[in-house]
């Protein structure tokens, strides 16, 4: 399921969501936990889910070697902090940024980790 906005004079369709969306008993399989760590894991804020047609649903970009993005917990609270629900936060992580490889969600599963972060805590202020 991908969400596309036409962008700039070209008109090519930017992707502006995830391209591949996981739900949360195969999030338990491939963290090797159980679905009520899971369920913790989204409580406490270590990771992101959201509701697709009436099931909740975690960005496999997200969800990487067995493990959650270093960096996600950390980006989430900063972004609850400024006032971001779930849906606001799932938007913004996956807001078109060239400068971050294509959007903040990417960008923290490489080497621009720490600039999705700085702009995560500008949110702040």
């Amino acid at each position: 399921m991908t969400d596309s906005v036409t962008v700039g004079e070209a008109g090519a369709p930017q992707p502006t969501g995830p391209t591949e969306w996981i739900n949360l008993p195969d999030v338990a399989d491939k963290l090797g936990v159980s679905i009520s760590k899971v369920h913790q894991m989204i409580r406490d804020g270590a990771l992101l889910a959201v509701r697709r047609d009436g099931v909740r649903v975690v960005p496999a970009e997200l969800v990487a070697n067995s493990t959650v993005l270093k960096h996600l917990p950390g980006i989430l609270t900063l972004l609850r902090d400024a006032g971001y629900n779930d849906e606001e936060a799932l938007r913004w992580l996956y807001e078109p940024d060239a400068t971050v490889d294509g959007c903040g969600a990417k960008g923290l599963g490489g080497d621009r980790a720490r600039e999705v972060k700085r702009r995560a805590q500008a949110l702040g202020f």
